[in-house]
């Protein structure tokens, strides 16, 4: 590769989405267990905006770039690497770095690219659905025929998790902002989605299940909703708490975890180790990757912007009227 130096997005200063600017630099080269990949597009996530403002550092080590997934072709490999070579299409989990025309992967956290994706929907997998198989499948242990409530149902891990949930069997509810939202959900395969502007969750959550409430809760809200989660809660229920849109400290009474025997857990994804994001990169391939190339499960693409454009990205995903995911775009 004869190119020394490419465009990626600069975080200028911590703040607003203004503070997001292109700018050039060297291209990264790949380590033992890696591979560099010519980005074609990347995943704006919500941890991307917590970044941006200063309140989530990436790891020691990584780069300072935002973007947490790419899709692309990967044109260098580095030392041990034996399962990619130059030339594959794939898409990859990094833990920094994808607002850039190359990123680094590790070589275990790459996927190839589902048959008849094209890259905008390639790129709009890893992050989604690394949270929720490891969230709902792996921490939750979601079965067939039990139910599931999926906060933020509209987002892209929302999107992602209504399908998943409904595919492999399980009774699916959901909680959105408006009644659009509502609509696109229960269209995905969500049982009843509910407006929590307008209806009690909890209500309508036990009047679905006689009662008896749901056995897995996917939360990314946390503040008022985890009491009213361990409420919505049946015996030997299941919380798993992945980020916190409201406040992470609350005034809890834990008696109903006694009483319902209930398990509350919860994780992050991007400190682990590529062993670990390794190991879900294979599930997700045996038990995902199938019903990717069948077309029976797909990404959710909002909306896509250039690459340039990252700011115009934050701003929409701050506003939280999309539903699924946004997309930034590299030409070549």
């Amino acid at each position: 590769m004869t190119k020394q130096n490419m465009t990626f997005i600069k975080t200028r200063a911590y703040g607003p989405a203004e503070g997001l600017i292109p700018n050039t630099g060297p291209i990264p080269e790949p380590g033992c267990g890696e591979v560099l990949i010519q980005v074609s597009a990347a995943g704006v996530n919500r941890p991307d905006v917590l970044q941006r403002t200063g309140n989530y550092p990436p790891p020691p080590g990584a780069s300072d770039v935002l973007g947490l997934e790419v899709a692309g072709t990967i044109v260098a490999v580095g030392e041990a690497v034996s399962d990619w070579q130059i030339g594959d299409q794939v898409c990859a989990l990094v833990a920094s770095g994808g607002y850039a025309e190359y990123c680094i992967a590790p070589a275990p956290q790459c996927l190839p690219v589902p048959k008849n994706f094209s890259m905008v929907e390639a790129a709009g997998l890893p992050e989604t659905f690394f949270t929720v198989w490891t969230n709902v499948f792996e921490r939750g242990k979601l079965q067939k025929g039990e139910t599931v409530l999926i906060h933020g149902g509209s987002s892209g891990i929302g999107t992602t998790a209504i399908q998943l949930a409904h595919v492999f069997g399980a009774r699916v509810f959901t909680t959105v902002g408006t009644d659009a939202k509502c609509v696109f959900c229960e269209h995905l395969g969500a049982e009843k989605a509910i407006n929590y502007r307008e209806k009690n969750f909890v209500a309508e959550v036990k009047s679905l299940t006689g009662g008896q409430g749901v056995d897995l809760i996917l939360d990314m809200v946390g503040g008022p909703y985890i009491e009213k989660n361990m409420d919505a809660l049946a015996m030997e229920g299941r919380l798993v708490q992945i980020a916190f849109l409201q406040e992470s400290r609350v005034s809890v009474d834990f008696l109903p975890i006694m009483v319902k025997r209930l398990t509350l857990t919860g994780s992050t994804l991007r400190p682990r180790t590529v062993e670990q994001k390794g190991s879900i990169a294979k599930a997700l391939r045996e038990k995902v990757w199938p019903l990717l190339d069948a077309g029976t499960v797909k990404p959710i693409i909002h909306a896509t912007f250039p690459l340039e454009q990252a700011a115009d990205a934050h701003r929409l995903m701050e506003s939280s009227t999309h539903i699924g995911k946004i997309i930034l775009e590299v030409k070549p």
